[in-house]
Formats: C-alpha cells, structure tokens, sequence
C-alpha cells in the first residue's frame, strides 16, 4: 500500500486538531491517513483508518453516490475540486474532494452539516453566480430519475472554453474572469428559464435540459452560439473559442457514467 510521504509529528501537528475533518486517499478511494474528527464523523476509530475505504453513502435526494474510487478518478481526471453533500448511515456531511494531481491521490475535507455549514454553502460559483458543480450533481441526478420514470430524457451538456489560458496571459486574469462572467450570463438569460446552467470548473460550463424527445443536439448548438459570441473587454473584442459535447439519458445510466462519457468525449 502508498505510504503517505510526510512526517507523523507535522500530520499531528498541523492536521490532527483542525476543526475539520481530513482524509488522504489514494486514486482507489482507499484512506491513507486521516486526523480524528474524521473518523468521529465515520464512526470508526482513528487508529483504524489507514487502508479504511469509506462505506456506501447517499446525497441529499437519496440517490447512491459514485463509490470513493469513482470520485478520485474524476476530480484527478478533471483537475478541479468537488464538493458534494454527503448522507452517512449516522450523520450528514459536505465532501470537498480535493485533487492532489502530482501524487495521484486526493485530499478529503469533512465538514458536519449541523455544526457550521448552511445548506446553501459552496453550491453557488462566486464568479460566476451560478450553481456550482455539487448543485449541478443533484440537478443532473434529479433529471435522470425523472427520465427513467417518467420515459422523458436528460441532456448533458459540457462547455470548453479553450482560449481562457491565452486570454488570461495576453490580457489579466481580471480579464478572463470577465469574460467568464459574461459567458455564464449569457447562457444564463439565452437558455430555458428551466434549464440548468452550472460552472463546472475552470473554464468549463455544463447545461442539464429535460427534454420529451430528440438527442439534446439542439440544446448543444444554443449554448456553443451563446458562448461563442465575440465579448468586448476593456476596448478588446475578445472571440471565445469554445468546445461543445453532449451527451442524452434515458435515466437508464448511473450518474457518474453519464459525466465521465460526456468529459472524454469532450477531451478528445
């Protein structure tokens, strides 16, 4: 098993008493150490959390999670953070699931829902003012159930703008906030008031639509003309380059399954 490639007196030191819960894992979901309230939280002892693997767990809605190895994978394929709500068998918890890229592991925070977190905290992308991709998960994950009980369909739909790392260099990262800002807006107000638009790192946007019928093409070429429209910044006309996918559910596919087809269709 990967040995964690730090000191025993800085883990105690710096880690052990955070007000917070702390989990390091491996890219297979398996605990590689973890400081107290976190195992408080999980109701194991602590001395039992090396090589532990996190049990079953729900979100909110009652919908099982993707398993802790599913989880890694994404956030160390993606690059970006997660932050999904969390029911244990005995308590209720936000995960924010951080990647450590270099190590192939990820960094777990544990925060109690009922001590200091509003229901509200970090679904909302503070650039931006959309929801954020913990908020989307529940919106994508209610319209897959409603597709596969009702016999409608859930497009997925994924936005790439591509040109952000050539903008920030060339103009400031103000600039690429602003034009980040403008691209969510115009999604926001040119898309279905019943639409879903989320940030969903970086410089990516999703979009989750219900639809009776069709294959989500549709929905996917208005939000590639929206986010592509020239945007002025500062005097600068700035032209986003902007990859669109999708993908369209019956319901039928888990959740995690839908967003990672539609993530390496739109990496490749």
């Amino acid at each position: 098993m990967r040995t964690v490639q730090t000191t025993r007196p800085v883990w105690d030191e710096l880690v052990s008493e955070l007000p917070v819960g702390v989990l390091l894992q491996d890219e297979r979901g398996t605990v590689l150490a973890g400081n107290r309230l976190a195992a408080t939280l999980l109701g194991v002892p602590p001395t039992t959390l090396p090589g532990y693997r996190l049990p079953v767990a729900w979100d909110e809605s009652g919908a099982q999670l993707p398993t802790c190895a599913e989880l890694a994978a994404q956030v160390l394929r993606t690059g970006a953070p997660l932050t999904i709500p969390v029911v244990l068998p005995h308590t209720r918890v936000w995960a924010d699931i951080h990647p450590l890229s270099e190590r192939g592991q990820v960094l777990v925070l544990l925060r109690p829902v009922q001590q200091d977190v509003p229901h509200s905290a970090n679904l909302l992308d503070a650039l931006t003012g959309l929801p954020g991709r913990a908020l989307l998960l529940d919106r994508l994950d209610q319209a897959l159930t409603r597709a596969r009980t009702h016999g409608t369909l859930a497009t997925l739909v994924l936005l790439d703008v591509h040109q952000l790392a050539e903008v920030n260099r060339t103009h400031g990262f103000q600039r690429g906030d602003e034009l980040l800002a403008v691209i969510g807006g115009r999604l926001r107000e040119g898309l279905r008031a019943d639409y879903t638009v989320a940030r969903y790192g970086g410089d990516e946007f999703a979009v989750v639509a219900e639809h009776p019928s069709g294959n989500g093409e549709a929905v996917a070429a208005r939000a590639r003309e929206l986010a592509g429209r020239a945007v002025r910044l500062g005097g600068t006309r700035i032209q986003p380059g902007v990859r669109v996918c999708w993908v369209t559910s019956d319901g039928d596919a888990p959740l995690h399954s839908v967003i990672a087809h539609v993530e390496e269709r739109l990496r490749h």
